[in-house]
């Protein structure tokens, strides 16, 4: 849509409206000028993914770039702490995951590790976390949330999810409870394709929504739509687009009145049938506050693109001028709460052992008879490798050999994929400790029958499950709840007998 050199007040407005309620992504590890310009010109957030960061210290120059150009400029990342990192993204995250929190079921522990990862949230200049997932991972072969969730009942889930809220929120970040109302209970990844969740309203009452009413009686200042389709609520149009969804149920039942936000607007759930515009102004015009984009669409056309759909959609009678308004408003109390916020936070934390690990010990769980540990010498380990889960960065390191070199010198180390996942490997451990590593081993046959056949030659060998652990496979079985660094660095010790 072009303006000539005569844009109207009014035009000039909407411009500005509609760019308060976007929050791109963007390459780099500082701003492009596209980005300071757009601040400029009414820019209301930007998101930042695992491309954007490098160090602590450079995305405090990169956050100071921004508020240079906008002070009040909510900056969002998707950091859950868990397998899903972006400021520990080249690392692995040196916190235990949701799964790992809940399996330990110490409300304080959680409260404690989100109020530290808050901390250095707010010392890079981080305003709003994409965070916690509040799902209920009822459902084994979810392939896209599993360790994501505090678990599979619904109470657990509800009382992390609002501790965990509580501490990242007492260090100055703003929360954002996700994926409304609930993407638990599906076999499909939304970035794919559109899940659909045939609970029953009264299901809905008792499984989904309690961590979402938890959150909201916490405090959260945001919540997440999930591109989900809940024939219950609304058997038309996915939550993020659904008026049922986001205004009658979210609004006005559970009484939710801080942000809402897409889950990126992108993903091919909604975009393959609405297209990017149509999604963005349907999902304004559904009850939406912000929208979240730039996962892969990191770029000033697509930004373009949104900003002159929502504009021509006011103009044409698509989306009432009100609504948008309204969403430009709840983004900018969002902003000054993050703000005072950030002001009243308590800056310091307790000295000592970091936290994370601290979390990551306590959620080891050791099943069967364990003669086989700690291991007798170095061991060999082979890692089997599953399809990359879209929410997790593909550069994010994982696993259990690295750290268990660090404590056994002269430990081997394999990683498999699907198609290498015979059972050559066993000749490697000839005469050595043997460590066969999986993640939810449960979800895939091909893992499960190389896991099996080595245990069959060699059954002294020992399993660690870095996934959900549904199956228990082998004499010694070690659980971690989860694939960060921590949790890798945990189950380390426990092989080695250093825990």
């Amino acid at each position: 849509m072009e303006y000539g050199g005569h844009m109207s007040e009014t035009s000039r407005d909407l411009l500005r409206l509609a760019g308060a309620v976007l929050q791109p992504g963007f390459e780099g590890k500082l701003p492009p000028p596209w980005v300071c310009r757009w601040l400029g010109e009414g820019l209301g957030g930007v998101a930042l993914f695992g491309r954007n960061f490098a160090s602590p210290a450079q995305v405090a120059d990169l956050t100071a770039a921004l508020r240079a150009e906008r002070p009040d400029v909510i900056v969002a990342v998707d950091e859950e702490a868990g397998d899903v990192t972006r400021f520990e993204t080249w690392q692995g995250s040196s916190r235990p995951g949701n799964l790992a929190l809940g399996a330990v079921d110490d409300v304080a522990l959680t409260e404690a590790v989100a109020r530290d990862l808050g901390h250095d949230l707010a010392a890079a200049g981080i305003t709003l976390d994409y965070a916690p997932d509040a799902d209920v991972n009822n459902n084994p072969d979810n392939p896209v949330i599993g360790v994501r969730a505090f678990g599979a009942d619904p109470d657990l889930v509800a009382r992390h999810s609002a501790a965990w809220i509580t501490g990242l929120q007492s260090a100055g970040v703003a929360a954002c409870a996700k994926h409304f109302p609930g993407h638990g209970d599906t076999s499909v990844d939304s970035h794919v394709d559109v899940p659909r969740i045939g609970s029953s309203r009264a299901e809905l009452d008792e499984t989904e929504l309690p961590p979402f009413r938890a959150a909201i009686a916490a405090g959260v200042q945001a919540i997440m739509t999930g591109h989900l389709l809940v024939p219950a609520i609304d058997p038309d149009r996915p939550a993020t687009l659904s008026r049922l969804v986001l205004t009658d149920l979210l609004r006005d039942e559970l009484g939710f009145a801080g942000t809402v936000i897409t889950d990126g607007i992108e993903m091919r759930a909604i975009r393959s049938r609405y297209g990017l515009e149509g999604a963005a102004v349907q999902a304004l015009a559904a009850g939406v506050d912000a929208i979240c984009v730039g996962g892969d669409h990191a770029d000033e056309a697509t930004a373009m693109r949104l900003r002159d759909a929502i504009v021509a959609a006011v103009a044409a009678g698509e989306l009432p001028e009100e609504r948008l308004a309204e969403a430009a408003k709840r983004v900018e109390q969002l902003a000054a709460w993050t703000a005072q916020a950030r002001a009243a936070a308590v800056p310091e934390r307790p000295d000592g052992t970091p936290i994370g690990i601290t979390g990551a010990r306590r959620a080891v769980r050791v099943s069967g008879a364990a003669p086989a540990l700690p291991l007798a010498a170095a061991p060999h380990v082979v890692e089997f490798e599953p399809p990359r889960n879209f929410a997790i960065g593909a550069e994010t390191p994982w696993g259990v050999a690295v750290p268990l070199a660090a404590l056994l010198p002269g430990t081997t180390a394999a990683r498999l994929p699907a198609a290498e996942a015979g059972t050559d490997f066993l000749t490697a451990a000839t005469g050595r400790p043997l460590v066969l590593v999986v993640r939810d081993v449960h979800r895939y046959e091909w893992m499960a029958r190389a896991v099996k056949a080595a245990l069959a030659a060699r059954p002294d060998a020992v399993v660690v499950e870095m996934g959900v652990p549904e199956s228990v496979l082998g004499a010694t079985h070690v659980a971690t709840y989860g694939a960060t660094r921590a949790n890798g660095e945990a189950a380390a010790e426990v092989l080695a007998g250093r825990s």
